[in-house]
Order: C-alpha cells, then structure tokens, then sequence
C-alpha cells in the first residue's frame, strides 16, 4: 500500500468513529426521553386511578351513611307501631275482659228468669217476652204522660184529650170516640171537619187563643176565647148529656189553628153521612 492511501485510511477512520459516538449518544437521549416520557405518563395515570378510587370510595362511605340513617329511622317507625299495637292488644284484652264478665251476669239473670218460670225456656223465647214485656210498659208510661183529662168548658170532665198529633194517633188506636183532624185558615167559608162546619174568627198566637164560630144542626155556636190545650165542648141532637162533641186545638198560629174534633161512637152514622155530603 502506498503511503498515501495509508494516510487517507487513517484520517477517515477517526471520522467513522466520531459519527457512531455521534449516533449513539443520539440514540441514548432519545431513549432517555421516551423513559422520561413514560414515567411522566405512568404517574399521571396513577394519580388519575387513585382521584377515582377516591371519588369511589367517598360515594360508598355516603351511601352507607345514607343507608343507616334509613335503618334508623325504620327502627323508629318500628317501634312506634309495635307500641301502637301493644296498646290496642291492651284495650282488645280490657274489651274482652268486660265482654265476659257482661256474658257471665247475663247468663245469670237468665237463670234466675228460667228458675222463677219453672220451665225450660230457651234463651230466644226469654229475649222475646223481656222485649215484649218492656215495650209495652213503656208504651203505657209513655202514654199516661201524654195522655189526661180535662173539665170541657161546659163542665163535662172530658175523656182523655190529646195535645199533638202522635196522642191523636193514640186516641184512635185506642178507638174510644170518632176522631177527625183539622187545620182551619181564617176565610169567609166555614171549613166542612166531620158532622160540622167550623169558621175561624180571630187568633192571638201569643196567649194561644182563637176565637171559633162551629154550624151544627142548624144552629150557629160561637167560641170566643177559648185556649189552646182547652175541651171545647157542645151538643148536637141524639147525644147524651154527658158526651157532648169537643173540639182541642193544638197551636194557633197568626191565621190559622190546627187541631181535632171528637165526636161519640153514637154519632157514627151522622158523621158519615155529613162528610159524604160535604164533599
């Protein structure tokens, strides 16, 4: 080899060298910052899965707070309608209680009633006639304090009178005399009550006096200040002197008296046949 080849071998080597330490510490930042990099992005993604492992963790922790404030409250509600239920256990028990010892003096009573009988009644029968007997005694007291008598303004002690329309109703159940309601209005016409014809005059609804002119027989009859409550009595012909026709007037009003007429049984067939006439 020549010397000048030598020399020009010898200068490039050198040059070869220098760029390969050139490419490598190239390659060795390159590396370097790909490193850097990637743990500058490994510690961003952790920090990011701890932020929501965290968020996570705080959402379940107030669930679960949230969660036992309701078991709490349940228990509250619990407790109250268990002691709502202890309370009307108490009052079944109080009810049951009173309940037995009521069946107790009944079944009692009921003995009594079976032994003082003598006889076998079942508990049906003795409910029947316990009904039975108590009603009719009070219909009787109900009645003898509706019901009494009265001397008629004619002197004639009447017979029971009644002083509304339910006693009327009882006065004709009982059917003693002809009964025959009426309400009058004060008017020119007579009003047509039974046998009779009856006009009113005048009222005083304050002091419950009316004053009444009544047509029978032929005859006219004036009442004049007679009360409300009071027997007003007068005679036709073919009755007795002692059953004179009475008229008892329950309320006067400004023009108008509501009441009835009582007549004898004896004045059945007149009656009927006024009453077909007046119609």
């Amino acid at each position: 080899m020549s010397e000048f080849q030598e020399t020009t071998t010898q200068a490039a080597a050198p040059r070869w060298v220098g760029l390969a330490i050139a490419a490598l510490g190239a390659t060795s930042l390159l590396a370097i910052g790909i490193g850097w990099s990637a743990l500058n992005q490994g510690k961003a993604t952790e920090q990011s899965v701890q932020t929501s492992i965290k968020q996570q963790t705080d959402a379940l922790l107030q669930r679960l707070a949230k969660t036992d404030d309701e078991n709490q409250q349940l228990q509250s509600d619990l407790k109250v309608v268990t002691n709502k239920l202890n309370v009307t256990q108490e009052e079944l028990d109080r009810a049951r209680k009173i309940t037995k010892s009521s069946v107790v003096a009944y079944n009692k009573k009921l003995s009594e009633v079976n032994t003082q009988l003598g006889t076998k009644a079942n508990i049906e029968d003795v409910n029947k006639l316990s009904g039975d007997v108590t009603g009719v005694k009070n219909d009787l007291d109900e009645t003898k304090g509706k019901l009494d008598r009265a001397t008629g303004d004619m002197g004639v002690m009447s017979g029971l009178i009644a002083r509304n329309h339910d006693d009327l109703d009882e006065l004709k159940r009982r059917g003693d005399r002809n009964y025959f309601e009426f309400t009058i209005q004060r008017a020119k016409t007579p009003q047509h009550v039974g046998p009779v014809a009856i006009a009113l005059n005048k009222t005083d609804s304050k002091k419950s006096k009316y004053t009444i002119t009544v047509l029978a027989d032929d005859k006219s009859i004036e009442k004049k200040d007679r009360t409300a409550g009071e027997p007003v009595q007068f005679y036709v012909k073919g009755t007795g002197r002692n059953s004179p026709f009475e008229i008892v007037v329950f309320d006067v009003n400004k023009n108008q008296i509501t009441g009835y007429l009582s007549t004898p049984k004896s004045a059945g067939a007149a009656t009927a046949a006024t009453n077909t006439s007046g119609q």
